[in-house]
């Protein structure tokens, strides 16, 4: 008898036997998707939940670790309103059959609000990270790394929503967490370190975030290397550190190497490309260069329109830029439709007051 307690320990019963067609298609899944080979992984979280509806039944907890692999196809291609269903059914099944506090159901959550969180969603998604970081916290222990990430995204979200004060006991919180657990130069301490100094840079406190900006670039580049993308996340932040504190000869050299480093190993199409370009472009007005703003405005509000929709929360700034850009040129009607835009999507996902 095969059950996928051997690969999933804590859900099947000995009862629930797998077919080995069923049992195939959940290893090429599984492999695939790790990989990040989502496409061609598809037929095979299909196969593996197509045998499970039959072997398992609409209402097991197997049959929900099958809806979520479905999900987390759909949800790596960004086909978020294909994804969202199967997170939300496979939720329903886990809550009914392991209880409401049960770790996988603390998972579910997770995974839904990261999905709304990617759509820029959210008010829908902040109660469902709050419950999945109260549940996991209290089945791992508070101070489990598998906590860090939940932590991380908390506190993000609190920042989208002008809410720092919230978000930095959360970041803090995170470091510590890594800091301990894995040592202070493991790879995940310098992702922690980079949205520490991220938040820093918020409030103002440049001499903080450069600091810690530094650091986290020392070991990203050590464990990584000097091409990968959260080396380019490192440098971009670096460099809005001394934009905005008005040091954009320091700046624009770390925005070109992040952007270059994007695109060689992201594509010229990634999301994170556009988050430079939009940086890049706000350096570049400052310094009064319009004509070499706007393409990149454009350019960065294109990607993020194909990547996530037209109403996602990141073209609220850009959008704005973009106006300011057309308004200082004396192009009212054009900065007008833009900042109605921006407006529009900014209400739609922060709400009207914040």
């Amino acid at each position: 008898m095969i059950v996928l307690l051997a690969l999933l320990p804590i859900i099947a019963t000995p009862a629930a036997a797998q077919s080995p067609e069923l049992m195939a298609a959940y290893r090429q899944y599984k492999m695939l998707s790790e990989q990040g080979r989502y496409a061609e992984a598809e037929l095979f979280a299909r196969e593996a939940l197509k045998l499970g509806a039959t072997e398992f039944g609409p209402d097991h907890p197997n049959y929900a670790i099958l809806l979520n692999n479905m999900a987390v196809i759909h949800d790596g291609l960004r086909r978020y309103a294909a994804a969202e269903p199967l997170y939300k059914r496979a939720l329903e099944i886990r809550e009914k059959a392991l209880g409401p506090e049960h770790e996988l159901v603390g998972k579910t959550l997770a995974r839904l609000a990261g999905l709304y969180f990617d759509q820029g969603r959210y008010t829908d998604a902040k109660p469902l990270l709050e419950r999945s970081l109260a549940i996991q916290g209290s089945s791992l222990g508070p101070d489990h790394p598998k906590l860090a990430p939940l932590l991380h995204k908390l506190a993000t979200l609190y920042q989208r929503q002008g809410d720092d004060e919230e978000g930095a006991p959360l970041m803090e919180r995170a470091l510590a967490i890594r800091e301990k657990a894995l040592g202070p130069r493991h790879r995940d301490v310098g992702e922690s370190l980079i949205n520490l100094a991220k938040l820093h840079a918020r409030q103002g406190r440049y001499d903080e975030a450069e600091r810690l900006g530094k650091r986290a670039l020392a070991i990203v580049k050590e464990v990584y290397g000097l091409d990968h993308p959260l080396v380019a996340i490192a440098l971009n932040n670096i460099a809005e550190i001394y934009r905005q504190q008005g040091r954009l000869a320091e700046a624009e050299p770390l925005y070109e190497r992040s952007l270059a480093i994007d695109e060689k190993a992201l594509g010229a199409n990634h999301p994170s490309v556009a988050t430079t370009l939009n940086n890049l472009a706000a350096l570049y007005y400052s310094q009064g260069r319009y004509s070499n703003a706007e393409p990149l405005y454009e350019r960065s509000i294109a990607i993020v329109e194909v990547a996530f929709g037209p109403d996602h929360a990141s073209l609220a700034e850009t959008l704005g830029n973009l106006g300011l850009l057309h308004k200082s040129q004396g192009r009212f009607g054009v900065a007008e439709r833009l900042y109605d835009r921006s407006l529009a999507i900014a209400e739609k996902a922060y709400g009207p007051n914040h």
